[in-house]
């Protein structure tokens, strides 16, 4: 089966979507699938004014259908609401194509703390917007059951819960490891934005080192306001493996992502959370002994110092990305009424 994917999220961004989407395809072709994709960089795109990193594409239509009559899918999947994503919804509707959509990022939340109007009627346009979005698609994939169930208390129809993987060879427990920084040291990794909160995380007063891995429009502001904290920038790879694996508490103050993979990479690396008590969260690490969630963040902090290292990594294991990876393809083959079989290997 070749799957087609339209994502206004793309490298050289650094998020959830992207690595998400990055190792779906890695590991389609051993379940007997293959992953196209349309990115903005395929097509003319300008830089979003406020965080040039992303690009977004303004594609006409007719290339929209040569890029899909070149890949010629058996199934396409619709992973943003921006530009990119509406063009090949509308290309499907026009088409009478099947297709599925992924529900990513909470933008109501996002757009009322920009806004100088009322949250509350920021919110309620924007849950319209992204309903009437999702309304023509054959399935939304939500990553957590809490959310699956949000959506659909939202008039969401047909919302199915897509988990997330994390690569348990990259991200392990490094004993040798440090930072040569006063501990304990606590983690944050993850884009500096307003809506990942992580104002709630340097403002404490905690014992030994606050460092913060990650770039974004926040980082010069709390740099300014943080003096005591490390900033180590954007980090990939090897090298931000090795640091996860020298933190002793990963500290995770957002209470809007619609996942999280960095908690999995930080559990994956040994390292206990230090969370909210957001639905998201909680699903991720489904009431196991991994994690401190607190309304009190100091107080979840100091409590996941006296977590199990090797009780984090134990979890992590039964978290792979060829589980998140089939159950992907099981949603999308599905919606594009593609029998199960043959060379698709989508049993568990």
């Amino acid at each position: 089966m070749k799957v087609l994917v339209a994502t206004d999220a793309w490298h050289p961004q650094v998020n959830g979507v992207v690595r998400t989407l990055a190792r779906i395809a890695d590991e389609a072709p051993a379940l007997g699938a293959t992953i196209e994709f349309l990115t903005p960089d395929l097509f003319w795109n300008v830089p979003l004014p406020i965080y040039p990193e992303i690009q977004l594409a303004l594609p006409r239509a007719r290339a929209i259908e040569q890029r899909i009559a070149a890949i010629a899918p058996d199934a396409i999947h619709v992973a943003t609401e921006g530009p990119l994503g509406y063009a090949v919804r509308r290309y499907c509707r026009d088409h009478r194509w099947s297709f599925t959509t992924s529900f990513h990022t909470r933008f109501p939340e996002y757009i009322a703390g920009r806004l100088p109007v009322p949250a509350e009627w920021t919110c309620t346009l924007t849950w319209a917007w992204l309903r009437r979005f999702h309304s023509s698609a054959a399935a939304t994939l939500a990553a957590t059951p809490s959310l699956a169930a949000e959506l659909t208390s939202r008039g969401f129809g047909n919302v199915r819960v897509w988990t997330r993987g994390v690569d348990t060879d990259l991200f392990h427990p490094r004993p040798s490891t440090d930072l040569g920084l006063p501990r304990p040291v606590f983690l944050n990794v993850g884009r500096l934005a307003l809506e990942k909160n992580v104002e709630a995380f340097l403002a404490l007063d905690l014992p030994g080192s606050q460092v913060v891995v990650g770039d974004g429009p926040a980082r010069e502001d709390l740099m300014r306001r943080y003096p005591q904290a490390v900033f180590f920038g954007k980090r990939q790879g090897e090298e931000l493996a090795r640091i996860y694996a020298a933190a002793d508490v990963f500290v995770f103050p957002s209470v809007t992502d619609t996942f999280g993979l960095v908690l999995l990479e930080a559990l994956a690396s040994g390292l206990p959370v230090a969370a909210f008590p957001a639905p998201a969260t909680r699903d991720v690490v489904a009431g196991a002994p991994v994690a401190a969630l607190n309304a009190d963040l100091h107080t979840a902090c100091v409590e996941a110092l006296q977590l199990s290292r090797e009780t984090c990594r134990d979890f992590a294991l039964g978290m792979s990305w060829t589980v998140s990876a089939r159950s992907f393809l099981a949603h999308v083959a599905q919606a594009a009424r593609v029998v199960p079989g043959g060379s698709l290997h989508l049993a568990a």
